[in-house]
């Protein structure tokens, strides 16, 4: 197995990372929350490290004492709410997302870790577009899979 990561592996974790929202999005609208939960579940064991230890993980709407999600429950809540542990929490991933667009601003890759930093477009189903900053951290598992390992999320500074 080549341990080394590609551009296009990094490409395609990111847009698998967005496939998953829009199809947590229209799980929840179509058929609750719980169907959302388990699609979040199973998309955040599938792309993030949590498995192998903690993540680096800091979303866009998170705050206080809640704002960094170390473990798998920390994400799950972020993603779909609902979540008395995380009371604030709106479910990031059950916001209506229709479409999800990256632009790369710069990668860096070293064999078996890489990481990205760029801009991520969300549009909704009416339209409106969030666009966030963001970077990911990957590290290749013993299987050749891209886990997420940092995840950092911000709205963009606005003087």
């Amino acid at each position: 197995m080549n341990s080394s990561i590609t551009d296009g592996e990094i490409e395609k974790a990111r847009e698998a990372w967005g496939s998953a929202l829009i199809k947590i999005s229209i799980a929840f609208e179509n058929q609750g929350i719980e169907v959302a939960r388990e699609l979040a579940s199973d998309a955040i064991d599938s792309m993030y490290g949590y498995a192998n230890g903690p993540v680096l993980f800091k979303p866009t709407m998170a705050s206080g004492a809640q704002t960094f999600r170390p473990t798998k429950d920390g994400a799950l809540a972020y993603f779909v709410g609902h979540s008395d542990a995380y009371p604030l929490d709106g479910g990031f991933g059950i916001k209506g997302w229709r479409e999800v667009v990256s632009e790369t601003s710069e990668s860096f890759i070293d064999r078996n870790i890489a990481m990205w930093m760029g801009w991520v477009s969300f549009t909704d189903k009416n339209g409106s577009v969030t666009k966030v900053d963001k970077s990911w951290g990957y590290k290749k598992d013993s299987d050749g899979t891209l886990r997420i390992v940092l995840h950092h999320s911000s709205l963009p500074y606005a003087p």
